[in-house]
């Protein structure tokens, strides 16, 4: 899936998909906390840069400008949390989209989880250098 049509994925959509996503991370028991540590009390830009992410992908606009690999560094990470982000990701998408849509989003996560993992060192497509 290479372009989204805007009859498919409107801003309204990232914006649902983004907020409903992180209102369960905050919730949750194993990532709420990550999440709480570095983000704080900053939660509405929080919101904020991920919508202009995700519209970023989904719309290539260039609304996004950011390092998400340099943010995530030195939390600590494991192949747990991106499990555990994969599936928080795929109930929020049960409940917000379908067809197209889903696809879109649930390709793009899992490509972001793959490409974070490797580039933090961990998970099972991490490169293992001597």
């Amino acid at each position: 899936m290479n372009d989204v049509r805007r009859d498919t994925i409107d801003e309204e959509l990232v914006r649902n998909v983004v907020h409903l996503f992180y209102g369960r991370v905050r919730a949750d028991p194993l990532l709420g906390p990550i999440f709480e540590g570095r983000i704080g009390p900053d939660w509405d830009a929080h919101l904020q840069r991920l919508t202009l992410f995700w519209s970023a992908l989904a719309f290539k606009n260039g609304a996004y400008s950011g390092s998400p690999h340099g943010a995530h560094q030195g939390l600590a990470l494991t192949a747990e949390h991106f499990q555990r982000w994969l599936h928080l990701f795929e109930e929020t998408l049960e409940q917000t989209c379908r067809g197209e849509a889903m696809d879109f989003f649930r390709d793009r996560a899992h490509r972001i989880a793959d490409s974070l993992q490797i580039g933090l060192g961990i998970g099972p497509k991490a490169l293992r250098l001597p």
